[in-house]
């Protein structure tokens, strides 16, 4: 399992590195990216990707912005932008207005303390802070319940996000 899980993360590290000057120059400009994105918070993180618009918006209606700009750490799953759109429809939008429920699938995005790829590879489940587990599958990728995770180890100063192609629900 740890070795799929190190392949995994030297597969991400692989795809970055295509052998081209550019290549090698935009890998630089993404490291350094990175290392400054670790000062932010996840909020703050996570809005500078441009891609967990719809997630910050939610996570605002739910009241659990300012929940995830604190201290922590917290490991956020999180659904991009096309994940959400993937909803049925009207889904969402009755997410919004119905708080409670939305709050209680956010928590489900949430794990807490810093759980990185590395420890993950040792993780069969995790308990997230809506206090439901999530199922964790290593043996092909990364999957979190039904859900891949597409990008790991994104670093915020308060925890980790691992971007993830599903809206997981509890």
């Amino acid at each position: 399992m740890q070795t799929t899980m190190h392949s995994l993360v030297a597969a991400f590290a692989l795809s970055a590195l295509v052998a081209t000057p550019a290549a090698a120059q935009s890998h630089s400009q993404s490291a350094k990216q990175e290392k400054a994105t670790a000062t932010m918070n996840i909020v703050e993180t996570a809005s500078a990707a441009g891609s967990f618009n719809t997630l910050l918006t939610a996570a605002k209606a739910a009241g659990l912005a300012e929940t995830l700009a604190g201290k922590g750490p917290f490991t956020v799953f999180a659904p991009t932008d096309e994940a959400f759109a993937a909803l049925p429809a009207g889904t969402l939008d009755a997410l919004l207005k119905d708080t409670e429920k939305l709050k209680t699938i956010l928590l489900y995005h949430v794990v807490s303390g810093k759980v990185t790829a590395k420890d993950v590879a040792g993780l069969k489940s995790a308990k997230t802070l809506q206090g439901g587990e999530l199922k964790i599958d290593t043996s092909h990728g990364v999957m979190i319940n039904n859900a891949m995770v597409v990008k790991a180890d994104v670093m915020a100063s308060n925890g980790v996000i691992h971007v993830i192609n599903k809206v997981l629900l509890p």
